[in-house]
């Protein structure tokens, strides 16, 4: 009885995985920009590979082979993010823009395109 819930919690977990990071991977092809992409792609693959993980956990029962499962993931969960904000910091660093706009472009065509003038600005009088 109890080895056909793991078998189901293993195989839903499992599932579970595969699914987000086939979302990842979409995610990956649609997104318009590199950060954007790293975001999703980042995201979606701790979450899958965590999922994975627990599905062979709950497959493998109370041996072993879990706590060593449990260390790796261990390890992935906190090694993903810090992986991807290292790929992002170099696009950063190497002049990637991201795709629309942002307020820094925003403020510097705001800047750029006043025009200085000397002429107070005009008061409305009631009429």
């Amino acid at each position: 009885m109890i080895d056909s819930i793991f078998a189901v919690l293993s195989a839903v977990s499992i599932s579970l995985g595969i699914i987000a990071l086939l979302i990842g991977s979409l995610g990956l092809i649609r997104l318009p920009d590199v950060y954007c992409r790293i975001h999703a792609v980042g995201m979606m693959d701790t979450a899958g590979a965590s999922l994975i993980i627990l599905g062979m956990m709950f497959h493998a029962g109370f041996t072993l082979v879990s706590a060593k499962l449990a260390l790796v993931g261990i390890f992935m969960f906190f090694t993903s993010p810090i992986a991807t904000h290292a790929v992002a910091q170099v696009a950063y660093r190497m002049g990637v823009k991201p795709a629309g706009r942002t307020t820094g472009r925003i403020m510097d065509r705001s800047v750029a395109g006043a025009k200085k003038t000397n002429k107070p600005h005009s008061k409305r009088t009631a009429s």
